[in-house]
């Protein structure tokens, strides 16, 4: 008889032994019960290192727990790990397509591999390549795609056979929100169509909010459970709405509201409003709590708010260390704007070959400005930013940086810049220091300088220095990328999606350091597929298939999406569909 739960465990635990004495074994599942039910969609939730990949990859069968039980499809997977195998599919944060084959020949050899017949093949395909919107692209080299659709014919490959249980871990990671609506599209489908169970880990609260049922983890254990519903009520008379008063940006309301903890735990702007929450419920806001002409009101919970609140009260009971960040407001500075921008972009074009990756393209920005550059996969973002650094030449056009020509002059440009690129070169067998110490020398760093700029990073960051970087977790992965490429203290620095992946715990701290480098006059170009970091933004260029489509203030872009009350998200698929169907 077919249980009606897919996953139970009991008294679950897996610890990953040190690999020498100095290191020690980490704790990454602990006496974790649940019971998940069959033909719905699960996610799985919590920050970096909460231990959901463990998990995932126990129910796969690829660890043995150290000690528990755990059922998967009713199948004892730590006898039978072949057997569940057999009936599963999983696709892994970074799923093995082979670059060099044909979109259709990397199909073909997941099928081989799974043992699929011929005459099941076709139509299975058909489907996939259907539901995907890759039915176009079949000859196509996997290397040869972009971001989004990599994404899409990963997942295609895990379903070549038709699994009882499909396993996602942060599928939509580094996708743009049109390709991320796409892979929601194709995962709902198949759960009504197929009563297909999923299980998926992700990094966003709007995808689990999608879920009939949410595990909240950390540090390895079950924090929360229920449906999006039922967590959100948890919150309800703590969540409020503020409009910033005239003349102040609705980031700069964020970092007051942020000053007044312990009362205020979560501040985020959304358009042009701050969405915050409060640690008491109250019927209405102690007025002292925001700044003179600040308008207030109540708003409805959402499973985002339940989740920061959740993680916060664990935080505070288990952290000794718990830190408090030194007052931003009082920093925020109102300094007279240079007039001449640091940043100047005039009809730039870049080629690879006959292909035109970056078209026409003109922008400039202001010191301490923060400037967001958006765009689909493949849209030119990557290329306009490495030609900003230097990195890449523009095949025709003008590009200034702090004054000096990019043609002429580009090593003592790159002298004023840092960069974190998605995939930062950080080297893995280095501990934290020893990064830091590389990196500072690359830079040209040494001495007394170099000592001090590495204490000061190492405490900006909150690193331990002697940490193997290879032992991170991705968010801190992220903070030291970020720490090396400012040891020089560089006049401008530039972030290609340095939250993809992060939680939203962790990417709050991350947006509180890039404001913080604002306020110091360091003027910051970002590219992101959170949509609601644009807002964050002092101003946004959207770009798609190397032409700028929009530029302005997140407000100004909501209005050119149509929809001034909409969220970026809306704003932004609007206008790059609205673009691609005047092309066509």
């Amino acid at each position: 008889m077919q249980s009606s739960n897919v996953v139970i465990a009991q008294d679950l635990n897996h610890i990953f032994k040190a690999k020498n004495k100095k290191q020690t074994d980490i704790d990454a599942i602990q006496d974790l019960n649940l019971n998940i039910p069959a033909g719905q969609l699960t996610a799985l939730v919590g920050p970096d290192g909460a231990g959901k990949t463990t998990l995932l990859r126990l129910i796969a069968g690829l660890y043995q727990p150290t000690s528990g039980s755990l059922d998967v499809l009713g199948i004892n997977v730590i006898q039978n790990p072949q057997e569940v195998q057999d009936r599963i599919s999983y696709m892994p944060q970074h799923f093995g397509l082979y670059e060099d084959l044909s979109i259709l020949e990397n199909l073909n050899l997941y099928a081989d591999l799974h043992g699929v017949s011929q005459d099941i093949r076709q139509k299975r395909f058909a489907r996939l390549l259907d539901i995907t919107d890759l039915a176009a692209f079949t000859q196509r080299p996997a290397g040869k795609l972009s971001g989004g659709m990599k994404q899409k014919l990963g997942l295609a490959c895990t379903l070549v056979r038709s699994p009882e249980l499909l396993l996602l871990d942060e599928p939509s990671v580094g996708v743009d929100p049109l390709s991320r609506r796409d892979l929601w599209i194709i995962i709902e489908q198949l759960v009504k169509e197929e009563n297909l169970s999923v299980i998926i880990s992700t990094a966003y609260m709007d995808e689990a909010e999608r879920c009939s049922k949410v595990y909240i983890m950390y540090e390895g254990q079950i924090l929360q459970q229920g449906t999006p519903q039922n967590l959100s009520e948890q919150v309800k008379g703590l969540t409020w709405q503020a409009y910033p008063p005239e003349n102040m940006k609705a980031r700069a309301l964020q970092a007051y509201l942020l000053d007044q903890k312990p009362s205020i735990i979560d501040a985020v702007p959304k358009g042009d409003i701050v969405r915050f929450m409060t640690q008491q419920e109250c019927s209405e806001l102690p007025s002292e709590l925001v700044p003179l002409g600040t308008h207030v009101e109540a708003r409805a919970p959402e499973l985002e708010d339940a989740f920061m609140l959740f993680l916060h009260q664990k935080q505070l009971k288990s952290s000794s260390k718990h830190h408090t960040h030194q007052p931003l407001s009082s920093r925020i500075s109102n300094q007279p704007q240079q007039t001449s921008p640091v940043i100047v972009v005039k009809d730039v074009v870049r080629k690879f070959g006959d292909f035109t990756a970056v078209s026409d393209t003109s922008f400039d920005v202001q010191q301490g400005e923060i400037f967001g550059l958006l765009g689909p996969n493949g849209a030119g973002k990557t290329t306009t930013f490495r030609m900003l650094c230097g990195l890449l030449p523009a095949t025709s056009g003008k590009l200034e940086v702090v004054g000096m020509n990019l043609r002429t002059a580009r090593a003592p440009a790159r002298a004023k810049i840092g960069y974190v690129s998605q995939k930062f070169s950080l080297y893995s067998n280095l501990t934290v220091i020893e990064n830091l110490r590389f990196f500072g020398g690359a830079y040209g760093l040494s001495g007394k300088q170099l000592h001090q700029q590495i204490e000061n990073a190492l405490q900006q960051f909150e690193l331990e220095p002697d940490v193997k970087t290879g032992d991170l977790n991705i968010g801190f992965k992220k903070r030291l990328s970020m720490a090396a490429a400012l040891l020089h203290q560089p006049e401008i620095i530039f972030l290609d999606e340095p939250t993809s992946g992060i939680d939203p715990l962790a990417r709050r701290a991350f947006w509180y350091t890039i404001h913080k480098l604002s306020n110091q006059g360091i003027t910051i170009i970002i590219t992101t597929h959170f949509m609601e970091e644009a807002e964050y933004c002092d101003r946004i260029a959207i770009q798609d298939a190397g032409k700028m489509l929009a530029l302005g203030t997140p407000k100004q872009i909501r209005q050119q999406g149509g929809l001034v009350t909409a969220d970026m998200n809306t704003a932004f698929i609007a206008i790059v569909e609205q673009a691609r169907v005047q092309h066509h």
